[in-house]
């Protein structure tokens, strides 16, 4: 590392965690899924969470924290929108893997009175209605950690097929440890280890999020497709760059 690069990454805390995300992805990126969480959960004890869906997958990266620390942070946002069965199967996760530690987290009433007064922001703008309801909590929840673990995996959609192991955010780190793995890898985990599997998933529905914004999927069909069908809309925006000090959401 030259002089210069040396001295920029000394001034800019953003740079630096954006190599700090490729120094590790280089050296962790080939790993196994547990040895990428006992890693990150090394390196960031303490200031490091898990963020969960409960979706139709998630019980397979939660079942490995649970086996390699039950008390880490496992934070679930909960946008008042989800399916009932979401959050009964939430409690039904959370107690069969012994996880001790689940935060759920809510929209802040003033956001949702100013927004989204008739809780119908989602049919008008279902972008502002992700941002009320899970982008800003998340950020809320988020902050004070310095990495964050996502169940994101490469085979979901496009925007994801090339994601890494390790990869900057705002400062922040996030960690996918499942990057790699397919949907074929999720469902023998899950059977090897007798996992409980959403309700939902076999009522037609491989891709959960909010009740609104979720549909079931016919045969042939991509398994995000019942998600906010007939939109121009593929992701939640929690991937995205989360609000930073002086955006929209700052002080939470």
């Amino acid at each position: 590392m030259g002089r210069n690069e040396a001295t920029l990454l000394a001034l800019d805390p953003v740079e630096a965690v954006a190599a700090e995300a490729r120094a590790l992805d280089a050296q962790y990126g080939g790993a196994g899924a547990t040895d990428i969480l006992k890693a990150a959960l090394d390196l960031y004890d303490g200031r490091i969470a898990l963020v969960s869906s409960f979706g139709a997958d998630s019980v397979t990266l939660l079942h490995l924290l649970s086996e390699v620390d039950r008390n880490v942070p496992v934070i679930f946002v909960d946008t008042k929108k989800h399916f009932g069965e979401t959050l009964r199967y939430r409690d039904e996760v959370a107690r069969r893997l012994g996880l001790t530690n689940i935060r759920s987290v809510t929209p802040e009433a003033e956001d949702v009175l100013a927004a989204d007064a008739d809780g119908a922001l989602w049919l008008r703008d279902n972008d502002r209605c992700c941002h009320i309801r899970k982008v800003l909590p998340l950020a809320r929840a988020l902050k004070g950690y310095d990495a964050w673990i996502s169940g994101r995996k490469r085979f979901q959609s496009a925007e994801r097929s090339d994601i890494p192991v390790f990869e900057p955010e705002d400062g922040r780190i996030k960690v996918n440890p499942l990057a790699s793995w397919t949907a074929q890898d999720i469902i023998a985990h899950m059977q090897e280890h007798d996992l409980p599997r959403h309700p939902l998933v076999a009522q037609g529905y491989p891709s959960i999020g909010c009740m609104p914004c979720t549909d079931k999927v016919a045969d042939g069909e991509d398994p995000r497709a019942g998600r906010w069908r007939g939109k121009d809309k593929t992701e939640c925006g929690i991937h995205f760059a989360l609000p930073g000090e002086n955006e929209d959401g700052a002080g939470i």
